[in-house]
């Protein structure tokens, strides 16, 4: 006996509506660039400029000691956030210390990174300082452009590939859908302030990846039925291909949604970030797949005089139960 989540006969028409989820998701793109603009994104250490130092002890974390002991150092906008995780220890207690860019220096100077020291353990003989990050205004700034290029290099990449491999209309459904994901993505960290670091940017370039594998399964699959069923409808080929691959999809993206579920709530507070962005990929990445890719292919039409029979293409696991 076998479970399958995904039944053999399943026959969705996913393009019924497709004028109001392709409208959605043009309301969200726009909303997200809205949300860029006006809030903003909550940029990391790595993209400001400064000094991150954490903080670890057996006692409770009073802000209001932590700031004044640091006060008399003049070291400007001080932020100080006590950081909670599910994993750490009932006498665990954890702070974030993140300093704003001196004035001169590339990045707070060693002396300075002591005499905090020293002004806290005045207070709390037990702390300790597990980590201290520092960045310079100048590679900061570097950091952002190299970011920058790299999601571009990445999209520019895909598109001529899909290009090659299939026609320029399945390239242009592909790079719209991977925009469409990435800005989705940057819209709910400006919506939610969730800091954003090199981390998420690691994660937005595995969504790309990510989300074009799942483009490609499909169009795969759309290449090979128009080639099978020459007088069938465009929009039929469309539907019966996400049905085909929709099995494949479901196992992929729930086995790989479990396994970062699980990374998010045991894994810590450092790389919650990156995991949160990651969930959030896979679950739009699967989404544009179908509603965004699928539907600028429909509008803008492929030939339909491939003469070739279909070889497979790549789909021959397509219809791995799930």
């Amino acid at each position: 006996m076998r479970l399958k989540l995904v039944p053999d006969n399943l026959n969705w028409n996913y393009f019924k509506y497709r004028r109001l989820t392709f409208g959605a998701s043009t309301l969200g793109t726009i909303g997200s660039v809205v949300l860029f603009f006006v809030i903003g994104l909550n940029f990391g250490i790595d993209f400001l400029g400064g000094t991150t130092i954490r903080t670890e002890s057996p006692r409770a974390v009073d802000v209001g000691a932590y700031r004044q002991a640091i006060a008399p150092i003049g070291l400007g906008d001080v932020s100080i956030t006590q950081v909670y995780d599910a994993s750490f220890d009932e006498n665990q207690h954890v702070a974030q210390i993140r300093i704003q860019q001196q004035e001169g220096d590339e990045a707070i100077t060693p002396e300075t990174i002591e005499a905090l020291e020293v002004a806290l353990t005045g207070i709390d003989p037990q702390i300790t300082f597990p980590s201290v990050e520092s960045v310079g205004p100048k590679v900061s700034n570097e950091l952002i452009w190299t970011a920058v290029q790299a999601v571009v290099a990445a999209i520019l990449a895909i598109l001529v590939y899909i290009w090659l491999r299939f026609e320029w209309q399945f390239g242009l459904g592909a790079v719209v859908s991977l925009i469409h994901d990435v800005t989705m993505t940057i819209g709910v960290f400006c919506l939610l302030q969730i800091r954003f670091d090199l981390t998420v940017i690691a994660a937005l370039l595995t969504i790309v990846g990510y989300s074009i594998n799942d483009t490609v399964i499909v169009f795969d699959r759309v290449r090979e039925n128009l080639r099978r069923y020459k007088a069938k409808p465009l929009e039929e080929v469309l539907d019966l291909s996400v049905n085909e691959t929709m099995s494949r999809t479901v196992m992929t993206s729930g086995t790989t949604l479990i396994a970062l579920i699980a990374l998010y709530v045991l894994g810590g507070d450092v790389i919650r970030g990156f995991v949160f962005a990651m969930i959030w990929g896979i679950l739009v990445g699967t989404y544009s797949s179908i509603f965004v890719a699928s539907p600028i292919l429909l509008w803008l039409g492929v030939k339909r005089d491939w003469s070739k029979p279909s070889e497979g293409g790549g789909t021959q696991f397509g219809n791995v139960d799930a």
